[in-house]
């Protein structure tokens, strides 16, 4: 189902066409739908007025092999109108507090198996090859995408050797970081429910400049997949007051322990390199605490004098 082809347009463009029944299905669907999401084509029949038939006929009419082809279309439709409060009461109404926990954690759970399960392998090789073969990377990622940005360029730093994190405190910000990207970079653009239009124009910009682009998105009809050949499809759309990025982040993971693989000696050179950095340096002496049997202490002793950070 393509960006104009979709469940909206479906029913604006055919209504003319649509029967008496189809058209109170359409006017139901129009007002209410996140309720219709949530319905049986039998339950949907009785609320509109129309037999369960007619209802599978309609969603068959608007181009889905069957119900719940356009059951999910619906689902799609609630995610992307409905506010977080209310889509956090649709979907969570009926749950008590003391099943929070556990509905939240095999929500997230299934959204790793369901991103595993449709992950193209041959795009996540291109990604980790096209990303090895980059002058500069550049990764960006706006609002609740922004701890995954800031995850990934904080591991691809020891990996690869220009990697540029996008400030992106303002669109102009965002331009001026990106002013010299060219055909040899790639750029990794991070969004998911609510998009970001800032994101979407810093991948046109480098898109423009002939760089390459990579994202991590939810779906292919994600509007960020429009300057990119190279999509990481990550599910994401558990409604509620927010969004779960749990599968977004094993993507992450696995890119970044493909990476490594792809590089080993170099980056074991560079954490060794680091490691004499952080002992010369003391980077740690006074961070790092370990375990002494039942005690906690300092990797390294304090000297007399020291002062410590209380």
């Amino acid at each position: 189902m393509g960006k104009n082809d979709d469940l909206q347009r479906k029913l604006e463009e055919g209504y003319s066409r649509f029967s008496k029944g189809q058209k109170k299905l359409a006017d139901f669907i129009r007002n209410d739908y996140d309720k219709a999401a949530f319905l049986t084509a039998a339950r949907m029949g009785e609320e509109v007025g129309v037999s369960e038939s007619t209802v599978v006929r309609f969603a068959m009419a608007l181009g889905y092999d069957g119900y719940p082809g356009f059951q999910k279309a619906l689902g799609e439709l609630v995610r992307m109108k409905l506010n977080s409060i209310q889509r956090m009461e649709v979907t969570y109404g009926r749950i008590s507090q003391g099943e929070i926990l556990a509905t939240v954690l095999q929500s997230d759970i299934d959204k790793i198996k369901m991103t595993l399960g449709a992950m193209d392998h041959e795009i996540f090789e291109l990604a980790v090859e096209t990303i090895l073969a980059a002058r500069k990377v550049y990764v960006i990622g706006i609002r609740s995408c922004a701890p995954l940005a800031s995850f990934l360029a904080f591991y691809l730093n020891p990996i690869c050797e220009n990697v540029i994190l996008v400030n992106t405190n303002s669109s102009s910000e965002i331009f001026e970081q990106l002013i010299r990207v060219d055909e040899r970079d790639v750029i990794i653009g991070i969004s998911f429910p609510r998009y970001s239009m800032r994101t979407l124009k810093a991948l046109e910009f480098c898109s423009n400049r002939k760089a390459k682009v990579i994202t991590l998105t939810d779906s292919i009809h994600s509007p960020m997949t429009l300057y990119s050949s190279c999509n990481l499809i990550a599910r994401s759309d558990m409604a509620s007051i927010v969004d779960s990025l749990v599968a977004p982040l094993s993507v992450i993971n696995a890119l970044v322990v493909a990476l490594c693989m792809k590089k080993q000696d170099e980056v074991i050179k560079t954490l060794e390199t680091l490691e004499d950095i952080w002992d010369e340096y003391q980077v740690y002496s006074k961070d790092e605490l370990n375990m002494l049997g039942d005690k906690v202490e300092l990797s390294k002793p304090l000297e007399i004098g020291e002062e410590t950070d209380e």
